[in-house]
């Protein structure tokens, strides 16, 4: 069995060798909290609802009991039968537990076998995967139940484990009717973990409806990681002045790294994309229209780096459609989308609040993408007046015991991006609701395309998917190239030779040396120990 202590990761018995070495292969010298508290007490039996933050290892602290158990079984029963049944709220994040799973089965594939049929294949598509009774199946509640009312699965006689993630997405998502249906199907004794990052009432009424005399683990007092970790900063601004923001921040590099964007609804999320092309900065965008094989290699690809900035919308505006406005595409939605909840994405730096979240659960499960495992990461909430009041809450609830507020002011000087105005707002006129509703139209048909026809395509050629990127500008609405650059005279002193504003074509242009003795002229940056940003806590956010 394999063991974790503070000392790192010991092995007892021999079912766990081959964890052992996919976890050496995955880097893990230490357990995380989660693991060392959690693995113990389920190979021990016991039942489970754990409450620890994203990015705290939660996968790993289920998964790997559940291996073990079925790798312990299979050394007595020889018969090929599901054991485990991993519930999960939404369709990308059964297929990161499908691939945690094979990671840390990748040395004894052969013995336990991992089936994730949460996507949205035909039921008679995914039948011959469950005839072969894999050992592990990961779906989501009204995905499974429609498999057993179709008899292509059984669990009632061999089902040793339920596992739910992301427990307290589940009843938002409205799976409450599907998952007490499908309790009929499962055997009277299994043993059953919840894992959440909060504990909510749908996480107790859970609690009540599938556990059994469970240990309780609520592993940190805060539900997000220190300041010395994660920075949370705030600043109150209005409608243009967030467009005006998020132009600078992102044209001028003041923010670096890997951002992920969060708007309200649909239509936000491709209003910002569309005022972003005027100035020639590439953003995806991730929402639940996309066809999920979209969706999915859209965070793939952000996570091996092929793009800086992700623009998403959350589940609040899933399971509320009227709310800020749905939009008639909202038939369209896939209701099992879900970004800001557990969907695992990697190196992620900064976490905006474009639109600020409407519940603290949903700003928790934002800025949780960022500053995960030992990494540091930054939030910055934009506030507009109508806000302030979620804001209050928000602060509320992050306190604690710490009596210092959690989310700083971020001090930005307004007025040394006042220049930038005129060419926000020339830009915003470009982006109206028509070019909005033509480049909605126009990304899910060529998301389609792409998801559908080119499937089979993929499958034989998978080095051509590579090829394929999501950050295209759309150009439904008037571009005017002269936004794409900078011009000089408009950067704040306090960023002069610091911020290039040329293009690089531009740059080599002025780097080439002329003819008839005349001096160079290339652009030089000069490396300073210190510089006083337009912000004056910029140094921390970037």
């Amino acid at each position: 069995t394999l063991l974790p202590s503070t000392k790192g990761w010991r092995v007892l018995g021999l079912s766990g060798h081959g964890i052992t070495s996919a976890v050496a292969d995955l880097g893990w010298a230490q357990p995380t909290l989660i693991q060392e508290k959690a693995i113990p007490l389920a190979l021990e039996g016991k039942d489970l609802l754990a409450r620890a933050r994203t990015g705290s290892g939660k996968t790993a602290a289920y998964a790997v009991p559940v291996i073990q158990r079925i790798l312990v079984s299979k050394q007595s029963v020889r018969e090929q039968d599901v054991r485990a049944l991993i519930l999960v709220p939404t369709k990308e994040l059964g297929q990161q537990v499908q691939a945690m799973m094979r990671q840390l089965t990748a040395y004894c594939s052969r013995d336990v076998r991992v089936a994730d049929i949460s996507g949205k294949a035909d039921l008679s598509a995914q039948r011959p995967i469950l005839m072969e009774k894999p050992d592990v199946v990961v779906g989501t509640p009204s995905r499974v139940l429609a498999h057993l009312n179709a008899q292509n699965l059984t669990l009632h006689s061999s089902l040793e484990t339920l596992v739910v993630d992301e427990a307290d997405l589940l009843f938002s998502f409205g799976f409450e009717a599907d998952l007490k249906s499908l309790l009929c199907h499962l055997p009277k004794i299994y043993q059953s973990f919840l894992m959440s990052a909060t504990l909510t009432e749908d996480v107790q009424a859970l609690k009540e409806l599938l556990l059994h005399n469970p240990v309780i683990l609520k592993l940190q007092g805060s539900q997000l990681p220190d300041s010395a970790q994660l920075q949370q900063y705030s600043l109150k601004c209005e409608e243009e002045d967030k467009f005006l923001l998020i132009y600078t921040l992102l044209k001028l590099r003041l923010v670096q790294g890997k951002t992920l964007v969060f708007v309200g609804t649909v239509d936000r999320c491709y209003r910002l994309k569309l005022f972003l092309e005027q100035f020639a900065i590439p953003a995806c965008v991730l929402n639940s229209e996309l066809p999920v094989h979209s969706r999915c290699h859209i965070i793939t690809q952000f996570n091996q780096g092929f793009y800086d900035y992700i623009i998403a919308t959350d589940e609040l505006s899933l399971a509320d459609p009227t709310r800020r406005g749905g939009g008639e595409f909202n038939e369209a939605k896939d209701k099992e989308y879900g970004v800001s909840r557990g969907v695992d994405f990697q190196n992620v730096a900064n976490v905006i609040n474009f639109d600020f979240p409407a519940t603290v659960e949903s700003y928790i499960h934002r800025v949780g993408r960022t500053a995960r495992a030992d990494n540091p990461g930054t939030a910055l909430s934009f506030i507009s007046h109508a806000e302030i009041t979620l804001l209050s809450e928000v602060e509320d609830a992050l306190k604690g015991d710490n009596s210092d507020c959690v989310l700083k002011p971020y001090e930005f000087k307004m007025e040394e991006i006042e220049g930038f105005r005129y060419r926000c707002r020339d830009a915003m006129r470009s982006v109206t609701k028509q070019a909005v509703k033509e480049a909605r139209l126009k990304e899910i048909k060529q998301e389609l395309l792409n998801s559908e026809k080119l499937k089979t395509y993929f499958e034989d050629n998978p080095r051509d998917l590579q090829l394929l990127r999501h950050d295209k500008d759309l150009h439904p609405a008037v571009i005017k190239p002269h936004l794409k650059n900078v011009p000089e005279y408009l950067i704040p002193d306090a960023l002069k030779g610091v911020i290039n504003p040329l293009s690089s074509k531009r740059k080599r242009r002025r780097a080439k040396t002329k003819q008839g003795g005349v001096v160079r002229t290339g652009f030089k940056v000069r490396a300073r120990k210190s510089i006083h940003f337009v912000a004056s806590q910029m140094d921390d956010f970037c």
